[in-house]
């Protein structure tokens, strides 16, 4: 038996990117999306192939992915947003909503999302991970875009 092996892509060119930015705790999502772009430039993607949305908070982010894997322009989405505990339930009632609402858009759409909606304890926490994972967030989108695409091209046409 051979097994074959797919290399990862890393590139970018050609790929159309969809980012929703959750405006709460703004100054990480700024972090997050300056990183972000920064790295999908690096890895080729357009800046015309890209579109930034923002809604005001992280449970807001899927229901804007959903609509931008509706239209079918996209090849990968990119959720970005900081949600950082306070001293009631809240957080974990929006981390784990909006978590689920974000694989579940994945999933149904058959859309790869990277999820960089940061869950911290604090503001130091969110701040000293949001350039990494704002640029983590842009080569998870541009490799799991060419890898389903590449994992496309294996299916053999339907016989009529």
């Amino acid at each position: 038996m051979t097994v074959g092996t797919y290399e990862s892509n890393m590139t970018g060119e050609d790929l159309r990117v969809g980012i929703v930015q959750a405006r709460f705790n703004a100054d990480v999502g700024h972090g997050l999306l300056s990183s972000c772009l920064a790295e999908l430039k690096r890895l080729g993607v357009a800046d015309e192939d890209i579109l930034h949305v923002t809604v005001p908070g992280a449970l807001e982010v899927p229901l804007a992915l959903a609509k931008m894997a509706e239209t079918q322009q996209f090849d990968a989405l990119i959720a970005l947003g900081a949600v950082i505990r306070g001293e009631t339930y809240h957080f974990e009632l929006v981390s784990n909503e909006s978590g689920a609402g974000i694989t579940r858009i994945g999933l149904d759409y058959g859309i790869p999302i990277a999820n960089a909606i940061l869950t911290t304890e604090n503001d130091a926490q969110a701040e000293a991970r949001m350039a990494e994972k704002g640029s983590d967030a842009a080569k998870v989108a541009v490799e799991m875009a060419n890898l389903l695409m590449a994992l496309e091209e294996l299916h053999p046409e339907e016989e009529e």
